[in-house]
């Protein structure tokens, strides 16, 4: 997404028109999940993607038509059939919403697009909502009626621009946006009163900072970095704290937890990974990691070593509020022993909690299984 809005601040700079179209919700299996994002240039070419397909080249479609017709926002359903899912090569049987929002008038989305970008390159965190429908307004059909793709955009201090329609509706998005923002997350809101909106909160790249540069540090450090988080090292020994170990570090820092954690710019979209080489280190780093704001603070460890530890921050006078946030010890249970299996689980564990997964198997239920053996049997009986 930071390429879309990087190009939507280049074309509207220019006083150029365009389409932006989102994919807002999904139901099922789906190619593309909620926050994709398509830009249509005026001479129909484009920067993002919706998942490809004819699906998206309909899109694409209704997004030139409406920059030669000036037509108004639209909302759009599609349900990926079985035979649509055929036609494709795809093996989807689910449903997508996209809203396609024109620019016409560039002068208020420009502003908007500039502090997206701003805050994808670590400045403060904003967050964007779109109004799909609200019945109190007596809205036309959706994707016909003038107030679909109304804007509210919010600022991490608290100030907004624009509206949904209410203030009701305004306070909701405000109070939403606060949690989204962390992540960079989104969510299609169904008020009380059946009012639909769009929001979607921006951010920088999350940082993570690994205290301890030992052999699971390495191949967590590696994993994140194609995840797209920002990697951190710290080790009070130069020699497991260096750029030629961790190549792909931002940065590495050798000085002890509690002097190189203040070294770093820590966020609520930070992430600490406490692994060093003992029980002495591994209390203070862990002290040092749970007075910052980061979101996400974790321990590797036994539970013996851990039960240790946390009676030493009790000590020290951490909250126990504070104490039962720490995910202690790390990391998704897959029976992981070398290196490498552990930090898969580690990573796991914090793609988890980042994204809001439940961490559970994705398999199917006995009884779908059944259900399919039993329909087979019959087709060939």
């Amino acid at each position: 997404m930071k390429e879309v809005f990087k190009e939507t601040k280049k074309l509207l700079s220019k006083g150029q028109k365009a389409v932006l179209a989102t994919v807002v919700k999904t139901k099922g299996s789906t190619p593309q999940k909620p926050g994709a994002k398509l830009l249509v240039r005026e001479d129909g070419s484009g920067v993002g993607t919706l998942g490809g397909g004819c699906v998206e080249g309909d899109i694409w479609y209704a997004a030139q038509e409406l920059l030669k017709s000036f037509g108004p926002s639209q909302f759009r359903e599609y349900q990926l059939n079985e035979d649509l899912a055929a036609e494709e090569g795809l093996v989807c049987g689910g449903s997508m919403y996209f809203m396609i929002d024109p620019i016409y008038e560039p002068t208020e989305v420009l502003g908007f697009a500039k502090e997206i970008d701003d805050a994808y390159s670590g400045k403060s965190s904003v967050a964007l909502a779109t109004l799909i429908s609200n019945p109190g307004e007596n809205l036309l059909p959706l994707g016909s009626g003038i107030q679909t793709g109304r804007k509210l955009f919010i600022r991490e201090d608290g100030s907004t621009t624009g509206s949904l329609g209410t203030d009701a509706i305004n306070n909701d998005a405000i109070n939403r946006s606060k949690q989204l923002m962390i992540h960079g997350a989104n969510e299609y809101v169904v008020t009380e009163n059946g009012t639909e909106y769009f929001i979607e909160g921006y951010t920088s790249p999350p940082k993570l900072i690994l205290v301890g540069g030992g052999h699971v540090s390495k191949a967590i450090s590696s994993l994140a970095e194609k995840l797209g988080f920002h990697v951190y090292v710290t080790d009070d020994r130069s020699e497991f704290a260096n750029s030629e170990r961790f190549p792909e570090a931002k940065q590495t820092i050798a000085m002890h937890p509690e002097e190189a954690l203040r070294q770093i710019n820590i966020t609520k979209n930070s992430f600490i990974v406490v692994a060093t080489r003992g029980h002495r280190y591994d209390s203070d780093a862990l002290g040092a990691a749970a007075k910052t704001s980061a979101s996400y603070v974790g321990l590797l460890g036994s539970k013996r070593k851990i039960i240790l530890i946390y009676e030493d921050l009790f000590k020290m006078g951490l909250p126990k509020e504070r104490i039962m946030e720490l995910r202690a010890p790390i990391g998704l249970e897959i029976n992981a022993r070398t290196p490498d299996e552990i930090a898969i689980s580690i990573v796991a564990e914090i793609l988890m909690f980042k994204l809001g997964g439940s961490g559970e198997n994705m398999k199917l239920d006995k009884k779908l299984v059944e259900k399919i053996f039993t329909k087979q049997v019959k087709t060939i009986s």
